[in-house]
């Protein structure tokens, strides 16, 4: 193993201070391309947690009673901030998780500060106080937030979250993925420089359950936002009801396309391709089953494996690759047993598979793969995947394709294409999903985002995201007062 430089090695920021290194049990991490060391931070302990939620608490009646305006100020700067060091976060993110460079430059960061800048707006516009009925009904911030966010998206879950407590007025403690933790890092950097008072934000590196179950359980953390897989979000449900913490939770999907007869075959391959595809697969609200009118399964399908090879795996730091490795090699094994799951409930193998990516020998590469003939009782049309592989399915009838959308215990995401864009919105309308996109609209970081069923608890992003980070409190006899 190659040894770790202890002045890279990045602690914990705790009250505004950085914390030592020296003599610390560390996590490395990992480059999943080619498996070089990038980076280690220091492996956080339940003594770690204590003192960063002792600071934030320590910080929250004075940030709480601080202006909004100010409040605004702040996260104005960090949005400048994180766009000023758009290049050395975009390079930091694709060494660390894989995502392709100029990916990671316009999503992974790009999408990061449009969260910012739609948050700043829902809290312009909001209004917190308002006379209802005989009350005034007040709006305050809920306190402590304990911020665990996933390696996938890693930085515009900490934009999301961070953001939007700050904003409310809470104070925060953040426990990134230790798979990529190192763009908090830089984040911590920003800030540092900003002017926060101390203990407004704090972050803790480390796994789960060295920092993640302590920060949980912690009496003084009052609302816990996670993002991450459904089985962990569970295992943060229980710990948080010992408190009755409020929690939101953004969790996993197995989300549909639906390809009504009237679209186009081009454009619908093309969009459920970029929405599979694109971060290497490792989007919770990625289209990862297709429904396909039967009339036109086989065109379609010739037509998804054909434009397949403009997704084939590369360099991710090179400007024009498209698909980098997953995120780590412990993910790659996932994925390929996934594939190899499928294969053996009889799922037809059109393009890709469990085999080494041409060219990719090592890393964490997995080719893009789709399977035909996917049915309800096979483990690909119901279990998250997160990787790149697309199931396809054929139906008869309208009413069929939407039962099968609705089948899942999920229900984050889902997609449309029709030629007529109110067929697509009428269809839209009885999915039971949190977000659906017609004709391959993607992310608009202004609008509400969340799950139903197991897809999860709450909303983020924008005005509801926003208000995620606020208590309700009704003055009765008060509503002349206001």
């Amino acid at each position: 193993m190659i040894a770790v430089n202890r002045q890279a090695i990045v602690g914990h920021y705790i009250g505004g201070v950085w914390q030592e290194t020296a003599g610390r049990e560390i996590i490395e991490v990992d480059n999943p391309a080619d498996g070089s060391l990038v980076g280690a931070t220091v492996a956080g302990n339940a003594q770690d947690v204590d003192a960063a939620v002792h600071a934030a608490r320590a910080a929250f009646p004075t940030w709480a009673a601080t202006a909004l305006t100010e409040r605004i100020a702040i996260v104005e700067a960090l949005s400048a901030g994180i766009a000023n060091h758009r290049e050395r976060l975009a390079a930091v993110l694709t060494a660390e998780m894989g995502s392709p460079i100029a990916f990671a430059r316009a999503a992974q960061v790009g999408v990061a500060i449009a969260d910012l800048e739609a948050l700043v707006a829902a809290a312009r516009s909001h209004d917190a106080r308002r006379p209802v009925s005989n009350s005034l009904v007040v709006t305050e911030p809920v306190g402590v937030v304990a911020a665990i966010t996933p390696w996938n998206f890693p930085l515009h879950q900490i934009a999301l979250k961070l953001g939007g407590a700050l904003l409310a007025g809470c104070t925060i403690v953040l426990k990134p993925s230790e798979i990529a933790p190192l763009n908090a890092a830089v984040l911590a950097e920003i800030v540092d420089g900003m002017g926060l008072p101390a203990g407004v934000v704090n972050i803790v590196f480390g796994n789960g359950l060295g920092v993640g179950e302590p920060l949980v359980r912690h009496p003084e953390v009052d609302m816990v936002t996670f993002t991450g897989s459904r089985a962990v979000g569970e295992r943060i449900a229980v710990l948080a009801a010992a408190d009755i913490k409020k929690v939101a939770l953004e969790l996993g999907g197995k989300s549909a396309a639906i390809v009504l007869p009237d679209a186009s075959i081009d454009e619908s391959v093309a969009g459920v391709l970029r929405s599979c595809f694109a971060n290497a697969g490792q989007t919770c609200a990625a289209l990862t089953r297709v429904l396909v009118p039967t009339a036109m399964l086989d065109a379609w399908q010739r037509a998804a494996v054909d434009a397949t090879a403009g997704w084939a795996p590369g360099d991710p730091a090179v400007e024009s690759t498209v698909t980098g490795p997953l995120a780590s090699m412990l993910q790659q094994q996932r994925v390929r047993a996934h594939i190899a799951d499928a294969l053996e409930d009889g799922a037809e193998l059109l393009t890709g598979g469990v085999d080494w990516p041409e060219g990719h020998a090592q890393g964490a590469f997995v080719a893009p793969t789709i399977f035909a003939g996917v049915t309800p009782s096979m483990r690909l049309f119901r279990e998250e995947v997160f990787g790149p592989v697309l199931a396809v399915t054929g139906y008869d009838t309208e009413d069929d394709a939407i039962r099968l959308a609705n089948d899942s215990e999920y229900g984050l995401s889902g997609g449309v294409w029709s030629g007529d864009p109110r067929r697509a919105l009428e269809v839209a309308l009885r999915l039971r999903t949190g977000t659906v996109g017609i004709n391959g609209a993607g992310l608009d970081v202004g609008a509400p985002f969340g799950g139903y069923k197991r897809s999860g608890i709450g909303r983020e992003g924008g005005v509801m995201g926003f208000e995620e980070f606020l208590e309700v409190k009704s003055v009765m006899g008060a509503a002349s007062l206001g």
